[in-house]
């Protein structure tokens, strides 16, 4: 373990951890440490043992060997309401707060001010006013917090953490609903507190802004520790190497099937073609063509419209405008179940709220959608339950590699795969994918983006939305840029940058008449890249089909 100079003593300190599950060694002898005044990130693939070691921390799990010392004592929690009445808090990736509470009920749940025995609404809302102010977040805090967006949520939710004068802070993935000015306003509060000394450990996948905001970063792989480096000491590809043991070159093996052509419309049939489709309040009425084969990326600002169309056409909502026609059909998706038996699954950005059941097996929840396709009266037997979902587990390279662990116990990455391979078991013709990236680390996300690359080989249509420009870039062959809700631009990707992309979403010409002009939109989406990307994907490789799964080491870890 690399062991740079120790500015103070460490406020928090981890000797030997380890963590079992049932078949999983989670945590094997694991070190950690965290200094005061100071911002650590905590870096590793998905499944390496990060979440595990926060929960090991905050008394979510108790742990099999070691110790945990917090400013020099050795201290054992119960559970998270213990670690944090002893100074450590923590926001996590998925935001925990209650949608029918107002934003002032969320802040303060449980530390709710009182004067002669009730609730001091006043002075809950006065508390609730001022923190936000301090973020920057202009918010009434009587509104209710399920009228807000995730990403807002996300800023209430560090609003919540900063209010119970934390020694430490833990942020995983806070910033994968932010965009870049909410980024900046985080980052301005971060360096704030660390000025007051508070020990921020920040989880992020963002290697920009790990560079950016921490000083120090400690490496887990496959539950191990690998080391602890100073940031300014450490290249980025030395870390992305330390981080998944062996050189990257799944993603320049991407860029390297890359190809600058687009679908050719006379070769390859219109599956699904939306005319004037739109909803009053979500999505101005649009066109959208989508050929088989084709991968039609989504590019645009948070609120321009990209997951409210994506939801006409998976049947999440119902258009009130316009037409549909699917295979040549015209036909009005009221419901999932009826997109389903048009061969049309979405997989939803809300991967938690709307898409995996944490309390069912990875075997239940990958078969959920097959058998709700089949009817209940009519059960998919056992064995090839088992066939189906042992076949997707080593195609996708889900961890663990086992059918019966619930799905609450896997890491995010994983709970995507999951997730992917629910919608994949239904044979869709087109999978609508709602930032199926986000949150993940690099490996998981190149076998994502090589998935995609597979399936248009194979005659599938995806339609793809990303955040990132540039994965959305080099993934696309045709990008639809929106603003404001409304089609601006439908374009082959032939010779798009970043830079190009970006100058249509915030310039808003396109061919759409009624497009709105540029002033008064929403800030650009989180962690947009800054650099010219290779467009337009082609498949050389074998299809990545549950028919011909590859092997995998069985062992994994499930955070």
């Amino acid at each position: 373990m690399t062991n740079p100079t120790d500015p103070a003593a460490p406020v928090v300190e981890m000797r030997g951890i380890s963590i079992t599950f049932p078949g999983v060694k989670a945590l094997d002898g694991v070190d950690f440490r965290l200094f005061p005044g100071e911002v650590h990130s905590l870096m590793g693939e998905n499944g390496a043992g990060k979440s595990t070691l926060i929960k090991a921390l905050t008394g979510v799990y108790g742990i099999d060997a070691g110790t945990i010392t917090l400013g020099g004592e050795q201290v054992s929690f119960s559970g998270p309401a213990q670690a944090q009445a002893s100074g450590i808090s923590t926001v996590y990736q998925e935001v925990n707060l209650l949608p029918n509470l107002s934003v002032a009920e969320n802040i303060m749940l449980g530390r709710e001010p009182r004067r002669f025995g009730s609730v001091d609404w006043r002075a809950m809302r006065r508390r609730a006013a001022e923190l936000l102010a301090g973020l920057n977040l202009d918010l009434d805090p009587g509104s209710l917090l399920g009228d807000h967006s995730l990403a807002v949520q996300q800023l209430i939710a560090i609003a919540r953490a900063i209010d119970v004068q934390a020694k430490v802070l833990i942020l995983d993935e806070p910033t994968s609903s932010l965009d870049a000015d909410e980024v900046a306003e985080l980052f301005r509060v971060i360096r704030s507190l660390k000025e007051q000394g508070v020990a921020i450990l920040f989880v992020s996948h963002f290697l920009d802004q790990v560079y950016e905001i921490c000083d120090r970063l400690t490496v887990l792989r496959n539950g191990k520790l690998v080391g602890e480096y100073l940031v300014e000491e450490l290249l980025r590809i030395d870390l992305v190497q330390k981080m998944i043991g062996k050189e990257l070159t799944v993603l320049d093996d991407l860029e390297q099937r890359a190809r600058s052509v687009s679908i050719d419309e006379s070769d390859a049939a219109t599956f699904v073609q939306a005319t004037k489709l739109g909803r009053r309040g979500a999505m101005h009425p649009a066109d959208l063509p989508i050929a088989a084969g084709e991968v039609v990326g989504f590019a645009g600002l948070l609120g321009s419209g990209r997951t409210e169309f994506a939801r006409l056409l998976g049947g999440i909502d119902r258009a009130d405008s316009g037409e549909l026609s699917i295979g040549g059909r015209s036909t009005r998706l009221r419901t999932p179940r009826q997109a389903l038996s048009h061969r049309i699954a979405f997989s939803s950005e809300n991967r938690r709220d709307e898409g995996i059941v944490g309390d069912l097996t990875v075997r239940d929840n990958i078969v959920l959608a097959l058998q709700a396709d089949r009817g209940w009266a009519r059960p998919i037997p056992k064995k090839r339950q088992d066939e189906l979902t042992q076949s997707y587990i080593q195609t996708l390279n889900i961890r663990p590699a086992n059918p019966d662990a619930l799905v609450r116990n896997l890491s995010g990455g994983n709970q995507q795969k999951v997730l992917l391979a629910r919608w994949l078991a239904i044979a869709p013709r087109l999978l609508i994918l709602d930032e199926p990236t986000r949150g993940i680390d690099i490996g998981a996300k190149a076998e994502i983006q090589k998935l995609v690359f597979n399936l248009a080989e194979n005659g599938m249509s995806v339609l793809f939305i990303s955040a990132e420009l540039e994965e959305v870039l080099r993934l696309s062959h045709r990008i639809v840029v929106l603003r404001d809700r409304h089609i601006v631009a439908d374009l082959e990707n032939d010779g798009l940058t970043v830079d190009s992309l970006l100058a249509l979403i915030a310039d808003g010409s396109g061919d759409d008449p009624e497009a709105p002009d540029a002033a008064g939109g929403p800030l650009l989406a989180a962690a947009v890249p800054t650099t010219p990307a290779t467009p337009a994907p082609a498949a050389t490789s074998a299809p990545t089909t549950p028919s011909d799964p590859t092997t995998t080491d069985p062992t994994g870890d499930p955070r």
